[in-house]
């Protein structure tokens, strides 16, 4: 798998623990502004080690051929992250399928980079890797996650009850579905 995906504005990299800092850096500062969408994170996950080993599991399934996570950077502004796309879950056989995640720094919302960035990983998805299938869960009242994924043609297959514990409330999540059609 790719270690670097481009786009027309964005830099998309798999990045190992060298990059703990900048990925910390991101962390912390979206901290507040990607609680409402995430599950509850421990004081340790806001430090340097624990970022370290987060990055050393990423690259080790990214080798395993298990997760495909790319931070995102600007073009303009290759030095900062401005958030992370994912395709977790990857299982090959009959299914060709995956689990597909992101999040964006609070102050980049509303420029097109999360769309931008997600359809060049949903086109390496489906040409390169191969995959039949991409599936995305999201909270309903997540407006501007579900607008990226129905911008780039997914659509909603169901509503899985009680999907994930967020903050300590069972949450509902629409589950969104994008299928490789050529392969069909």
């Amino acid at each position: 798998m790719k270690s670097i995906l481009h786009s027309e504005r964005l830099l998309m990299k798999v990045l190992d623990e060298a990059a703990a800092a900048d990925v910390l850096d991101y962390v912390v500062r979206n901290r507040e502004f990607l609680r409402p969408w995430e599950r509850e994170k421990e004081e340790a996950y806001f430090t340097l080690d624990v970022q370290k080993r987060l990055l050393a599991n990423e690259r080790l399934q990214h080798e395993q051929e298990n997760l495909y996570k790319l931070w995102i950077f600007r073009k303009d502004r290759p030095e900062r992250i401005i958030g992370s796309v994912a395709l977790s879950n990857i299982v090959r056989g009959a299914f060709l399928s995956c689990h597909l995640g992101y999040r964006l720094d609070g102050e980049e919302q509303g420029k097109g980079f999360m769309t931008e960035a997600v359809e060049a990983v949903v086109q390496y998805a489906f040409q390169e890797l191969g995959l039949h299938r991409i599936e995305a869960n999201i909270m309903p009242r997540n407006a501007a996650s579900l607008r990226v994924v129905e911008k780039l043609g997914f659509y909603h297959e169901g509503l899985a009850l009680k999907y994930l514990n967020i903050h300590g409330k069972w949450e509902d999540h629409i589950h969104m579905v994008l299928r490789n059609e050529a392969m069909e």
